[in-house]
């Protein structure tokens, strides 16, 4: 190349850099600006979200939102409120937006005369020594007593006694860990607790009741509470509650567990059925379960079980449930299926209308095996296996 076309070359260079600067100096509106990367919502943003919309409902209804409404919105944020309340790290985490005083929770007072020095209407005042209780013999609690009283033997415990072995050896090898009770959105099906000392396994929560008073219309769950003692409870789900937060009672947790936010939705249940059928083609049959997927309480699915073909023509009951978050549950239900596909019931059944009917959902496969695949297909592992009905367990892929 000559001298002149190089000068030539590196003039244009030049204008063509001056060109493109002002063309940058007179975007005044950043049209030509590279878009933020946006950033990964994190769970302290998605718990800073759901406090939020609690503050917007009280600056625009002038309350909080009730939990116990039948407005499934208001019901939701009240529900959402109890759940931080209720955690001292998320009253914490969220302090900075709290503008309306929604987290300061008022000390209880210590005494009867500590509640009357704090009444300036006089609304407790007394005039008759109605409250003057100084007479009167101390009363001692008796929730242990009368509770335990209560109790009887479970007479299917062997069902549950490996279940209460699992969680010690959990509890000393480190993958499990006693952490204080927070609250009753804990106390679900297939949750461990230790109240006094002795560990108990709610196996079972009921439908909900109904209870109206003059006030409002109360709602309560009776639960089916196993002991390692080998007794069964029926107590109210806010009667294991309170005595959990008056006993210093404790959950069981598996360590490193993801926290689940209040925000976050329960995308339905995964259940496990064991069929009372008389029939002994069927009663004969060991591990038999039913793998099914429900969005709502399993109980309800159940009732009319002796009708349908889908349970077998017989009553069933309900051995497990696994609450499933942000998951799509019905993935999850066929992923099983295809780990049990080899040990599928292969039985013709007849409905009402005297139709065949072949049940697609009963296994025989025991129930271990079933918690130990869902634990691993939660965590991605099962890849890695696939079941062996001759020796009734999960072997590693590629082993005879």
């Amino acid at each position: 190349m000559t001298t002149a076309d190089s000068s030539t070359s590196e003039s244009g260079n030049a204008a063509g850099a001056d060109a493109f600067q002002q063309l940058l100096d007179s975007d005044v509106d950043g049209l030509l600006d590279m878009p933020e990367k946006p950033k990964k919502v994190t769970s302290s943003d998605r718990l800073e979200r759901a406090f939020l919309e609690i503050v917007e409902f009280r600056r625009t209804h002038g309350r909080l939102p009730s939990p116990t409404t039948r407005e499934i919105s208001e019901r939701k944020l009240g529900a959402r409120l109890d759940g931080i309340l209720a955690d001292d790290s998320k009253i914490e985490a969220l302090k900075h937006l709290d503008e309306f005083g929604l987290l300061n929770v008022p000390e209880a007072p210590g005494s009867i005369d500590e509640l009357l020095e704090h009444d300036p209407l006089d609304l407790l005042g007394d005039d008759t020594g109605i409250l003057d209780v100084s007479s009167l013999p101390i009363r001692k609690q008796r929730f242990e007593t009368e509770e335990v009283a209560r109790r009887r033997p479970a007479q299917d415990f062997a069902e549950f006694a490996p279940l209460f072995e699992q969680k010690h050896a959990e509890l000393r090898d480190g993958a499990s860990q006693l952490m204080p009770y927070s609250g009753m959105q804990h106390i679900v099906p297939g949750a461990f607790f230790v109240l006094n000392g002795v560990m108990l396994f709610i196996a079972e929560v009921g439908e909900t009741e109904y209870k109206k008073s003059t006030v409002r219309e109360n709602k309560r769950e009776r639960l089916r509470c196993v002991f390692e003692n080998g007794t069964e409870s029926r107590m109210y789900r806010q009667s294991l509650g309170i005595r959990l937060a008056d006993e210093d009672g404790q959950i069981v947790v598996a360590r490193q567990q993801p926290e689940i936010l209040t925000d976050d939705e329960v995308s339905g249940y995964i259940y496990v059925l064991r069929s009372r059928s008389n029939d002994p083609q069927i009663a004969g049959i060991a591990d038999l379960h039913k793998i099914g997927f429900s969005r709502g309480p399993v109980e309800a699915r159940i009732k009319n079980a002796d009708k349908s073909p889908t349970y077998l023509m017989a009553p069933v009951e309900v051995v497990a449930t696994y609450r499933i978050y942000n998951t799509r549950v019905s993935v999850l239900e066929n992923l099983l299926h295809r780990v049990f596909a080899e040990v599928r019931l292969d039985l013709t059944q007849v409905d009402k209308t005297g139709r065949d009917y072949d049940p697609s959902e009963w296994f025989v496969v025991p129930r271990d095996v079933i918690d130990q695949t869902i634990e691993l297909i939660m965590s991605g592992g099962i890849v890695d296996y696939r079941y062996d009905a001759k020796s009734q367990s999960l072997v590693a892929v590629g082993d005879s």
